[in-house]
């Protein structure tokens, strides 16, 4: 490779929507081909038709296109791809899928598929980074028995949370107040998690209460050089998913910043990470912080990070899969505040029902600082098959008031018709009193979604 060449001629982006997108145009950014694929739904995505190549992969059903890792892999030799970007869901955390990339010559631009299934096994990583020194919450370190949980939770008290051991996005989570709900609580886990996973085995957490969720994101090259990006607030979440994001956490100070960054710099040279990842960690009121889990991939709300520290994180991922060195390490520059609103094609006021359906018009907002990262437009159907995001609005100012105001302003502008949005959500959320002063928690929509119009059903 000569200064100047591109770090891979083509690149298959193994994945569909807004994040599908995102890759697509980093890619042409730095001179390579973009080879997307698709299942029959998705044949008139914006993704698609961004794309140098595309190659369908099967019908809508995402167990029969996205999660057929023969088929993905087929797409990507056939067109003559030398990398596949898997964005994230879908295969993005699969070590059998980093593997089958491996056996066919293809680039995985992510970590070894040997750091992925250890971390993916989340009693494993606890170990793991116990052993690096990262504070963990209280409980059980492996699969656990019903016998086994509830001798944990009279060590830990209660409350706690039964958490599957593989998988994510709450599913098998289960929060239990008292020993009477145990039982009932273990079996509806441990069936969901088998459900979703194939692998019902869960493990017991102490439920920290009120927590924070804050999270690392992490850069780290092959040679082991590691570089933090600061940290990311992520506590506004229903069903355990995020919906507004921000950075920095106005929660932090300078101090316990530095001791969650310098933790999770430890953990990548003491598991041998590579490329990008986030650390997710809860934060107890006494600021005192504890491991969650490690996702070895893009996260969604990534760009809050982009926009605070000017790095493009995507970018930086195809540079370190091509074997290129970080050009810094340590800890990234940061400037001012940025917040990430994500956009579901969801009812809120119908416990944020999934609403596909065709949008109508899809107006972004244009103001300074800016960033609608999006893959829907005028006419755009949106399936029933896939994860509801459409859009995500991010924006950037100099201090956090600067950063809420810029924010209402450009959701105020964002015009969605068609299908119901999360966009009033988000403007509720933004105008609470809690929100306002930074002082909210995991628990924020449980004990506060009554009292906003957007999630009540109460008209403005």
């Amino acid at each position: 490779m000569t200064p100047g060449d591109p770090l891979f001629s083509r690149v298959l982006v193994a994945n569909r929507g807004e994040v599908a997108v995102r890759v697509i145009r980093a890619l042409h950014e730095l001179g390579i081909e973009a080879v997307a694929v698709h299942s029959t739904a998705d044949a008139d995505s914006m993704h698609v038709r961004l794309a140098d190549r595309a190659v369908c992969i099967g019908p809508p059903p995402a167990a029969e296109s996205y999660l057929r890792i023969p088929s993905v892999v087929a797409a990507a030799e056939t067109t003559g791809c030398e990398a596949v970007h898997p964005g994230w869901g879908f295969l993005a955390e699969n070590p059998a899928f980093v593997t089958a990339c491996e056996e066919n010559d293809l680039v995985f631009v992510g970590p070894p598929a040997d750091v992925m299934a250890r971390m993916g096994d989340k009693t494993h990583a606890k170990a793991e980074l116990a052993a690096a020194g990262v504070p963990l919450v209280p409980g059980t370190e492996r699969a656990t028995s019903l016998d086994e949980s509830r001798r944990a939770a009279a060590d830990v008290g209660y409350p706690i949370l039964l958490k599957a051991c593989a998988g994510g996005g709450g599913k098998g989570m289960r929060l239990v107040r008292d020993p009477e709900e145990l039982e009932d609580a273990y079996a509806s886990a441990t069936n969901e998690a088998q459900a979703a996973f194939g692998d019902g085995t869960v493990y017991v957490e102490k439920a920290v209460k009120p927590a924070k969720h804050v999270e690392i994101q992490v850069l780290c090259d092959a040679s082991g050089n590691v570089l933090t990006l600061g940290e990311r607030e992520c506590s506004i979440q229903r069903r355990h998913q995020k919906l507004v994001e921000e950075s920095p956490s106005p929660a932090l100070d300078a101090e316990t910043r530095e001791a969650m960054e310098a933790a999770a710099e430890e953990a990548c040279r003491a598991i041998g990470y590579v490329n990008a990842g986030t650390f997710e960690f809860l934060l107890g009121p006494d600021r005192s912080f504890y491991f969650i889990e490690l996702n070895c991939r893009l996260q969604v709300e990534h760009p809050v990070s982009e926009l605070c520290t000017g790095i493009d994180i995507v970018r930086e991922q195809l540079r370190i899969a091509a074997g290129e060195p970080l050009t810094a390490t340590g800890r990234a520059e940061r400037r001012g505040h940025a917040i990430e609103l994500r956009i579901n094609a969801e009812d809120p006021s119908r416990g944020f029902l999934p609403a596909p359906g065709r949008i109508e018009r899809f107006r972004p907002p244009l103001g300074p600082f800016d960033r609608v990262d999006t893959c829907v437009e005028d006419g755009t159907v949106v399936p029933p098959y896939y994860d509801s995001l459409i859009a995500k609005v991010i924006v950037w100012d100099t201090d956090r008031p600067a950063t809420i105001s810029r924010a209402l302003r450009a959701l105020g502008e964002l015009e969605v018709r068609g299908v119901p949005t999360t966009r009033e959500a988000a403007i509720d959320i933004l105008r609470s009193e809690q929100f306002q002063r930074g002082d909210y928690s995991t628990t924020f929509l449980d004990e506060e979604g009554a009292l906003l119009p957007a999630l009540s059903g109460a008209a403005r």
